[in-house]
């Protein structure tokens, strides 16, 4: 009984389970090491400017950026610039001392560098800040005053061989004329450029006047057109302008190609203690290869200049001179000026007319006082007559009437060529058109070259009509008029012969022959 108590106990009683086995732990993943941050790029040095600019005799400043001071700094050529550091303004000032190029090199405390290009040159010039200009004119037009404002410009601003000063009349603020005893004054820009400066870029103050002085009429004719093709420099013509006899001065000069460029100088001497004041009305012509264009151009200004008495005052100072001309001449080229002087106060002035070379100082002393010569004779001397004035009446009913230009020669004060075309002599008309008849007649001016092709200039009834080339013996009209019935038209007619065109040449009064009128398409009148 009891065997089997136990063995049913023992049938009863849970099998107890085995002890768990501990399971593997998953594997740890793999630690991972220590990594540095990486290091920050240091940023580059700014300049500013990027490029130094640095005039000769003067300092340019650069502004360091991004950079962690001291700076240091040092030149590649220290001959061409001096330095100095501003460490709080992290600034460097270069001085200039001799034109080239180099470079600048730039590092900081933390090695980090630049290299910076310099260039070191002169300015072009200077421009000046004042001028003053003398003017006459009754009234001086504003054209006039604007070239003339210009032209002083030019010539007063100092620029360094090989650079270029820019002004010109469209730059001067004058809009109006200046009426005689009146006074304006503007400011005008001026620029001065070289390849191998820097840049200048100014403006000048001006003061403009306009001084009253007596139209006059001069008492000689003096005239330079020999040696007329420039094979050398030197003198071409020298004469006395003295205080009671007022002179016209006509130069024509051609300079061959295979010469050197060359310049015009026409140089006025005070040899007395005292300052001269001298007028002076000029015509330029040219630089050009056209020698009727260049004698067309000179024509015209001096014609419209000296019948408004629109000149020029300049003031020599005892015992020195001035240039009163300065003309470029470059080879292949020809120059042609009128001008009117006369000393309006003070001893007489010698003039001196000269060639040299372009790249010559205009102020130099003449080399030599002898004047030049050559085989071909032109004209070179004093003409006892600048002017003639003539009156006329003409009858619509009669023969025409023809009014010679350019057809007596006039005698040489000095040993030399007679002037034959009378180049640079005013030539007046007032001519009376009467008509006896009872109905208008038409009539009218005609051109006539009897000589070559001539161009021309006439200030008819004050109104500048111009004439391009036309040939010998032809026939164009120059004006038209309507004579009224038993009426008549006065007409007045100023002109000159033009160099470089050839005479003789006639005007004619004759009945309108219906042909091209001038102005109109094929006629060269304009």
């Amino acid at each position: 009984m009891l065997v089997a108590a136990i063995a049913a106990l023992s049938a009863a009683a849970p099998t107890p389970s085995p002890s768990p086995t501990p399971s593997p732990l998953p594997p740890s993943a793999p630690s991972a090491s220590p990594v540095s941050s990486p290091t920050a790029t240091p940023p580059p040095l700014t300049v500013a400017p990027a490029v130094a600019e640095v005039p000769v005799g003067s300092s340019a400043q650069l502004t360091v950026g991004s950079a962690i001071s001291p700076i240091s700094a040092s030149v590649r050529d220290p001959g061409l610039v001096a330095l100095s550091i501003d460490q709080a303004a992290l600034r460097v000032t270069l001085t200039g001392l001799a034109v080239g190029t180099t470079s600048l090199h730039l590092s900081d405390s933390r090695g980090v560098s630049r290299d910076v290009p310099v260039r070191v040159a002169n300015y072009a010039g200077a421009v000046e800040p004042h001028l003053s200009l003398q003017l006459t004119g009754d009234p001086a037009s504003a054209q006039f005053v604007r070239e003339e404002v210009s032209a002083a410009l030019k010539s007063a601003t100092r620029a360094r061989p090989g650079a270029d000063v820019l002004v010109t009349s469209d730059d001067v603020p004058m809009h109006g004329p200046l009426e005689q005893d009146d006074v304006v004054s503007f400011d005008v820009p001026v620029l001065i450029q070289g390849s191998q400066y820097f840049e200048v870029d100014g403006s000048s103050r001006v003061d403009v006047a306009n001084v009253a002085v007596p139209r006059i009429s001069p008492n000689s004719l003096m005239v330079s057109d020999y040696p007329e093709r420039l094979t050398e420099n030197g003198t071409l013509f020298t004469a006395d302008l003295r205080y009671d006899q007022p002179s016209r001065f006509l130069y024509f000069h051609y300079n061959p190609g295979g010469e050197p460029d060359r310049r015009i100088v026409l140089r006025a001497a005070n040899l007395s203690s005292e300052p001269s004041i001298v007028q002076f009305i000029s015509g330029e012509g040219g630089p050009s290869p056209n020698e009727m264009e260049v004698g067309h151009a000179a024509t015209r200004r001096f014609l419209v200049n000296v019948v408004q008495n629109q000149g020029r005052l300049l003031t020599i100072p005892g015992n020195s001179s001035i240039n009163v001309v300065s003309q470029s001449l470059p080879a292949r080229s020809i120059v042609c000026n009128l001008l009117q002087l006369r000393v309006l106060s003070g001893g007489n002035v010698h003039l001196t007319l000269f060639a040299q070379n372009a790249a010559d100082d205009p102020d130099a002393p003449v080399a030599a006082s002898e004047l030049l010569e050559a085989t071909h004779k032109h004209a070179r001397g004093i003409y006892p007559i600048a002017e003639f004035h003539f009156a006329a009446q003409w009858s619509v009913d009669q023969e025409y009437l023809e009014l010679p230009i350019g057809q007596l020669p006039l005698p040489n004060h000095l040993v030399g060529q007679a002037l034959a075309g009378d180049y640079g002599v005013l030539q007046s008309f007032v001519v009376t058109l009467e008509n006896p008849l009872s109905t208008p007649a038409a009539v009218a001016l005609y051109e006539n070259p009897r000589g070559g092709r001539t161009t021309a200039t006439y200030l008819i009834d004050g109104t500048l009509v111009q004439s391009h080339q036309v040939p010998p013996y032809s026939r164009y009209k120059v004006r038209q008029y309507v004579v009224p019935a038993r009426g008549f038209v006065r007409v007045t007619i100023v002109t000159m012969p033009e160099a470089g065109s050839s005479l003789p040449l006639k005007l004619i009064f004759a009945p309108d022959d219906g042909s091209v009128a001038p102005g109109a398409p094929g006629s060269p009148v304009y």
